[in-house]
């Protein structure tokens, strides 16, 4: 957090990453990603099975290798959300809030992602490797605060009144 109580903005956008989380499906992990251009939000995504199929919240997980394979991971929902709306990520950062699986940095650098940022790292991936190799800046944060001040008690209806003009 900022001097001025404002959060930075890497810690703005992920706190966005780690609200889209909050829509997971897959009780192993809730991950959320934002992907960021010049500070414009290009598109989100979170983990959570393919359209019109069944949730591991609804029907259990389908492991394979210790993995749930039933869900797409939130990096591969924000590129495809991007590409479904023809949005150009090339360019921009992912805010994702736990370290990228393998196939997912490999997605990322694929679609031109060129900065990460993370606040918690994921254990047996590739993901630091290839970011690195690719020449993609890796920035790890502490975990952003979860509480979103509203001081409503010195929020006066002159002010209330002066934002609805």
């Amino acid at each position: 957090m900022s001097s001025n109580g404002r959060p930075s903005w890497d810690e703005y956008f992920l706190k966005l990453a780690m609200l889209a989380s909050e829509r997971a499906t897959c009780p192993r992990m809730h991950c959320g990603c934002v992907l960021v251009k010049d500070r414009f939000v290009l598109a989100t995504g979170y983990n959570g099975s393919l359209p019109g199929q069944p949730h591991c919240n609804e029907v259990g997980c389908l492991i394979v290798d210790n993995h749930c394979v039933r869900t797409n991971h939130a990096e591969i929902n924000a590129l495809v959300q991007a590409t479904t709306h023809g949005v150009n990520i090339k360019g921009s950062t992912a805010y994702i809030t736990n370290m990228s699986c393998t196939t997912c940095s490999k997605a990322l650098i694929a679609a031109g992602i060129k900065r990460v940022v993370v606040f918690s790292y994921f254990h047996d991936t590739l993901a630091t490797k290839f970011f690195s190799d690719a020449g993609v800046e890796i920035v790890k944060v502490g975990i952003p605060d979860k509480l979103i001040n509203y001081d409503l008690e010195n929020y006066s209806s002159a002010q209330k009144t002066e934002r609805s003009k």
